[in-house]
């Protein structure tokens, strides 16, 4: 007979059963994630409100309504209530407002200016410091306002 190579077969006629490993788990956990986003929200949330430019200005109440929102962060002129005026919030000088603002908006795709005055600041301050912008070649200029005044039409105001 011929000589040839036969399996081996483990006595008994058992078969040996191997230890099968934990097949990999094919789903993301996605709780980790879910805790870290919400964590990044409440920090965010938290720290918006701080980030807004603002000098503190007691804004007269209006009926009018908020204008469209650009995509840039507005160019603002604010009149304080002891007089002063101030871009963003660097204090100008009254005859430097003009050229700064000049040298401000040759950097802007914008040409809105927002102009900000404390109720308490005479109409005519207002007016001066409008006409200046406006002599210099700012016509387009929104005064800011808070919500909630009278509609001067005899109906309660909404807002506010």
């Amino acid at each position: 007979m011929g000589a040839g190579a036969m399996k081996s077969q483990p006595q008994g006629g058992r078969r040996q059963r191997r230890r099968s490993r934990a097949a990999p788990m094919a789903e993301i956990n996605v709780t980790p994630f879910v805790d870290v986003m919400l964590v990044l929200l409440i920090i965010f949330m938290v720290a918006a409100p701080l980030l807004t430019v603002g000098v503190p200005v007691e804004l007269p109440k209006t009926a009018a309504g908020a204008l469209p929102a650009d995509h840039e962060e507005p160019l603002t002129v604010t009149i304080t209530a002891s007089g002063a005026i101030e871009i963003q919030t660097t204090p100008t000088e009254a005859g430097s407002l003009v050229p700064k603002l000049r040298a401000i908006a040759a950097e802007r795709s914008s040409d809105r200016v927002f102009l900000r005055a404390d109720g308490a600041v005479p109409y005519a301050q207002v007016m001066q410091v409008m006409g200046a912008l406006n002599a210099g070649g700012f016509s387009n200029i929104g005064l800011v306002t808070d919500i909630g005044g009278p509609t001067l039409d005899g109906s309660a105001a909404s807002g506010g």
